[in-house]
């Protein structure tokens, strides 16, 4: 049976990145990092954008976990994946692995720390052998700071209301900030900022916290 994701990508149907606003994308097959206290909701929202199955990896060591009916609006239940690991050696090893399978659309990493620039080569060389369909990210506390990153978006509650994003860096573009009234509302460039709004998402019931 043909790979539904590598049949898209075959199509011409997917687009090169997975947008947060016509400014403000996430490029496909890349690995990009995601800090910040809201950093799992918007790997979640971004996961449930990118089209097929998605796989969450995350330690077992830690006492919360993503529940997967309480991200029902802006994914699936059924498209996630969870995969514990036992340490994070085990947890870069099994994204790396599944990168280059090229049968996921979204690989999220949850980490204590950034991880070193050797794991971040490591993972992007998997997904070029994958055939970059599968798009990386690596979900770190604070300010992040993983060396070798596509792009590092920082992701915070507002205390007006709503969700703060910013793209800290990116390779190939300049810093932005977004505003997300809600998980299930359009991000709209903060003041300042040079991204405009995005397609409107589906509303959701229920948060991936940070």
């Amino acid at each position: 049976m043909e790979n539904p994701v590598r049949q898209t990508w075959a199509q011409g149907a997917a687009a090169p990145a997975i947008g947060l606003g016509p400014e403000a994308g996430i490029t496909i097959g890349r690995v990009h990092e995601i800090c910040g206290p809201a950093r799992r909701m918007l790997a979640v929202l971004i996961a449930g954008r990118a089209g097929g199955p998605a796989i969450w990896i995350g330690p077992q060591h830690r006492p919360e976990a993503l529940h997967p009916h309480g991200c029902a609006a802006l994914i699936g239940p059924e498209r996630l994946l969870r995969v514990i690991c036992r340490t994070r050696t085990d947890a870069l090893w099994a994204a790396e692995e599944a990168l280059r399978a090229g049968v996921s659309g979204c690989i999220a990493v949850d980490l204590d720390d950034p991880p070193a620039l050797t794991p971040v080569r490591r993972l992007q060389l998997a997904a070029e052998a994958g055939g970059k369909v599968a798009t990386a990210l690596l979900l770190t506390p604070d300010d992040g700071g993983a060396p070798g990153v596509e792009s590092r978006w920082h992701a915070a509650p507002d205390p007006a209301g709503g969700w703060q994003l910013r793209r800290l860096r990116a390779r190939m573009a300049p810093p932005i900030a977004l505003h997300l009234p809600d998980p299930g509302g359009a991000p709209a460039a903060a003041p300042g900022a040079r991204a405009a709004l995005a397609p409107p998402m589906a509303a959701a019931h229920g948060r991936a916290g940070g």
